[in-house]
């Protein structure tokens, strides 16, 4: 039987871990034998299959230098336990510690780059991590490109699934309200969004602009709306576990962030058949997903002029924006999660192939 072990800081929400959380569904379906390890927490809010089981060895990324060693041990030893495990390690730090851990072990360990790696720090553990992996999937071409040869020739492309909600696309007039979902952290520029609802909602007073995730800078995004004056326009929502039902009335999509992967916000909202704005971001993964003024509108990185003008032909033209978001609406069967995971199953039967 094959056997898998992905790492992950925590399971506590986020882009990356919903990917686990399908992925690990979707690989014990096909018998292969597979363990979560979390490497700084021990929260899970997704609905994992009873197969899968979940291990964590507390807080790494944090703490006195004793109690990450005494971590460090405790993975140790889980690998020592589990060396015939493939490990696929999520996130930089996880990736390193693992590299670490596994020292000695001949484990074979696949690192998956989850973001735009020009626009995001740690590169020395980057560079620690990959150089210890036997392969590293990427989510677009771009991002694999930004590494030196050595490492592109470990690397393959494999985007994210987007999860189809067992909803139809909405086919009724559509709420005066625009939506993003994403993390309240700089990566995804807020500001800039809050900026351009500000000029679009000049021309569109009846919309409202609804902000779903938590994140670090939602007390200044919360000021930043008030001095703007839109904080009678703005709801701050909150993390949302049911977010296709939420939104799939909604009258637009926006995505703001200054750099991405492939965003799993942005193929969802795509999949129900949502129009769809985003920054055309690196590394590639919005220009991948989007063919801009046919399934969806890209704007330039930062601009909330551009921002505010998408978002006012949006408004302006519902037939338009219906066409674009039923043909968006296809991107479900590309991306599907029983496609990706198949990807994902086909590189570890190699490995088996290789062992």
């Amino acid at each position: 039987m094959m056997k898998v072990t992905f790492l992950i800081p925590s399971m506590a929400g986020g882009g990356a871990e919903r990917v686990i959380s399908e992925l690990a569904n979707e690989f014990v379906k096909e018998k292969i034998d597979t363990t979560i390890l979390m490497t700084a927490g021990d929260e899970c809010v997704y609905t994992l299959d009873s197969r899968v089981r979940l291990v964590s060895v507390g807080g790494i990324s944090g703490g006195s230098m004793r109690k990450r060693l005494k971590r460090l041990a405790d993975m140790r030893r889980y690998f020592r336990k589990n060396r015939d495990n493939i490990l696929i390690a999520f996130e930089p730090d996880a990736a390193f510690f693992a590299a670490v851990a596994k020292t000695g072990l001949s484990m074979k360990m696949i690192s998956s780059e989850r973001n735009d790696p020009g626009s995001f720090g740690k590169q020395k553990t980057r560079k620690f991590a990959y150089r210890h992996s036997d392969r590293i999937v990427f989510q677009t071409g771009d991002a694999k490109a930004y590494f030196p040869v050595n490492v592109q020739k470990k690397g393959l492309v494999i985007p994210n699934p987007v999860s189809v909600p067992d909803i139809p696309v909405y086919n009724g007039d559509r709420e005066n309200t625009v939506v993003c979902v994403g993390r309240l952290e700089e990566q995804k520029n807020h500001r800039m969004l809050l900026k351009a609802f500000q000029i679009f909602s000049q021309q569109y007073p009846e919309y409202t602009l609804h902000m779903y995730g938590k994140g670090t800078l939602e007390k200044e995004l919360k000021l930043l709306s008030k001095k703007l004056d839109i904080d009678s326009k703005v709801i701050w929502e909150g993390f949302c576990s049911n977010i296709a039902e939420r939104i799939q009335r909604a009258g637009m999509y926006v995505l703001s962030s200054d750099y991405e992967g492939i965003s799993n916000s942005l193929l969802e909202a795509m999949a129900i058949g949502l129009p769809v704005i985003a920054t055309d971001c690196p590394c590639g993964g919005c220009r991948l997903c989007i063919e801009n003024e046919k399934n969806g509108l890209l704007v330039p990185v930062g601009d909330d002029k551009a921002m505010a003008e998408a978002m006012g032909r949006i408004a302006a033209e519902p037939k338009k924006a219906d066409s674009m978001g039923k043909t968006a609406s296809k991107i479900a069967e590309r991306f599907s999660i029983r496609h990706i995971s198949g990807e994902w199953i086909a590189l570890i039967k190699a490995f088996c192939v290789e062992e």
